[in-house]
């Protein structure tokens, strides 16, 4: 996704290409900036209608999201979705959508993480932190990585598999005030989404919940990017050679929001 002017937003089209475009205008991006959101799965996801708004405050998850105008008629993907594959899932969430409070994310980059996979947290069998993993996909599992990034994952496949996708990059669709106060920072570029666990405002505490229920935090239907690019997971050294060299790292082509490195991604 190309970015120029501070305005950043998203354009999809009714064949849901993703579409980059950047605003004229210099006005902030406020939460009312959003794009009205496509759908593919209708048939079997939940409608969601008017929501409330939950205090920022709160940490755990709620029952009463805010409401968004233009994600008023946008459906959360089902449980049946997530539990397939995880490499399968993992392109299949590129351009979908993130939703917590005022918030709203589209994923731009993800890592597929499988059973029998030496760089999975899988490998260290059911413990306190790995338990999600080991559940049915559509829930989350977060944890710390170094102690300080929050890392947020989709668990995908049947309960027991333990397999799940990394959530790496996003772009931000509404909320980017918000977004800026939860990272520290107030910059446009991409650097402010290679962190989405903390831009959403959740901690391990939302490991275990279900994303496919309205409420606290959400996935959304999207639309499919137009191209994609694939290439090795970054940061696996320890694992074995087949696995550090599997391409199961995903991204929309063309976006802007992709975390380093970038040039080990090629059109697939």
């Amino acid at each position: 996704m190309s970015l120029s002017a501070p305005t950043l937003l998203v354009q999809m089209n009714p064949t849901h290409q993703f579409k980059p475009v950047a605003s004229k205008s210099r006005k902030t991006v406020r939460s009312s900036q959003c794009l009205e959101g496509r759908t593919s799965h209708s048939s079997k996801a939940v409608t969601v209608r008017t929501r409330t708004k939950p205090s920022r405050k709160q940490t755990r998850p709620q029952s009463s999201p805010v409401s968004l105008p233009c994600f008023r008629n946008t459906t959360i993907l089902p449980p049946e979705f997530f539990q397939i594959d995880a490499l399968d899932l993992a392109p299949r969430l590129l351009g979908k959508f993130l939703r917590r409070d005022d918030v709203v994310l589209q994923i731009t980059e993800v890592e597929a993480y499988r059973p029998n996979d030496s760089a999975c947290h899988g490998r260290f069998g059911v413990t306190a932190r790995t338990a999600p993993v080991f559940g049915p996909g559509g829930h989350a599992y977060v944890y710390l990585c170094c102690g300080l990034h929050t890392m947020l994952n989709v668990v995908a496949d049947k309960e027991g598999a333990g397999a799940a996708v990394l959530i790496r990059a996003c772009a931000p669709v509404c909320g980017l005030e918000t977004i800026q106060e939860r990272r520290g920072q107030q910059t446009e570029k991409p650097i402010l989404l290679t962190g989405p666990g903390k831009a959403l405002g959740i901690t391990t505490e939302w490991s275990n919940h279900p994303l496919y229920t309205p409420g606290g935090l959400e996935l959304l239907d999207g639309p499919e990017p137009d191209k994609i690019l694939i290439g090795p997971r970054v940061g696996i050294e320890y694992a074995l050679p087949e696995h550090v060299n599997a391409l199961w790292r995903f991204a929309i082509a063309g976006s802007a929001w992709i975390s380093a490195p970038k040039n080990t991604l090629r059109l697939s």
